[in-house]
């Protein structure tokens, strides 16, 4: 999710290392907050890639910053990465997919549509199974466990509810 989130925010603008990390804290903070660690590596590996482009510039004061640029390939790669299909692990789907439903401006009507087709399909699978844990009989769920998994159906179920909304703002938008 790192390189989504990076190439996302160069899609904007052009920025240095810390106004990446900068501009993620601010689209992405309530979902993931990636540290400098973090981001450092995948400009790395994202340029070696041909997604992004720097370029170095001398500021008045003699520091040396590093600006990056999203390129036509990295536009590319950026809509491939929000498409791709989620892991069906229920413990990163929730953030996961939120963050791609936070860069779904950036993709058309269609494809907007899949998106939100794809990601409501996980989330009634996860909520599926966690209701069928829950009313399995041979199941001996402790009260702390069916609190736990009470909480997830509905997370799920509420997070299907806000999916309907978006397809069904995507279907009327003139996008």
């Amino acid at each position: 999710m790192i390189e989504l989130m990076v190439l996302y925010v160069l899609s904007k603008r052009e920025l240095t290392m810390y106004s990446v990390q900068k501009f993620i804290f601010g689209n992405f903070g309530a979902f993931s907050k990636p540290s400098i660690g973090a981001i450092k590596p995948a400009l790395t590996r994202l340029e070696k890639n041909g997604f992004i482009t720097s370029r170095k510039l001398m500021s008045d004061g003699g520091k040396l910053s590093v600006f990056y640029s999203i390129s036509k390939t990295g536009l590319e790669e950026l809509r491939r990465l929000i498409l791709e299909n989620l892991s069906e692990n229920p413990v990163q789907f929730l953030a996961n997919a939120r963050i791609k439903l936070s860069c779904a401006s950036f993709l058309s009507k269609d494809e907007c549509s899949d998106l939100f087709f794809h990601i409501k399909s996980l989330a009634m699978q996860h909520k599926f199974n966690a209701d069928a844990a829950i009313n399995d009989e041979y199941n001996h769920l402790s009260f702390y466990q069916r609190i736990i998994l009470d909480n997830a159906i509905c997370e799920y179920a509420n997070f299907i509810t806000i999916l309907e909304g978006l397809e069904k703002e995507n279907a009327g938008s003139s996008k």
